[in-house]
């Protein structure tokens, strides 16, 4: 499959940016727990943003801020989730959990009905904000 953007040159996913309630937690989370590493920092206290390479050349955006008053629940977005691709959805999910991840949905594979058919394994987990991370397992896409 040629995975270049005909329309806009150079076009693929290169970030989703989350407001995160404890800064050095979330980020903690992503570099011990998942294994991403810091590619850049910027600002100070609540200015404070990192933007994360998750393996491949994508990229987290974490910006501090994003503090509630207790019990506050988090405000939904336009983000449903996003989806890291993994070759071991298992391992991506433990180490997640071993992080602190509350798990969502265990791994489970599934065939979709689609053009083409593909099958996928996939798993949920939260981060410490909420974010919902899916882990995306196929040899497809």
């Amino acid at each position: 499959m040629d995975s270049k953007n005909a329309v806009i040159p150079g076009c693929g996913y290169h970030h989703v940016a989350i407001r995160a309630s404890d800064f050095d937690e979330t980020l903690r989370f992503y570099r011990e727990g998942l294994g991403f590493r810091v590619a850049v920092r910027w600002g100070q206290g609540d200015g404070r943003a990192a933007l994360l390479d998750t393996g491949d050349g994508n990229y987290l955006e974490v910006f501090a801020g994003g503090k509630r008053s207790p019990g506050e629940p988090a405000p939904e977005g336009a983000i449903l989730h996003y989806a890291l691709r993994t070759a071991d959805c298992e391992a991506a999910l433990e180490r997640a959990r071993q992080a602190g991840a509350a798990v969502t949905m265990e791994p489970k594979t599934l065939a979709l009905e689609s053009q083409p058919k593909i099958t996928i394994r996939i798993a949920f987990c939260k981060g410490p904000d909420g974010e919902l991370i899916e882990f995306f397992q196929n040899d497809q896409t």
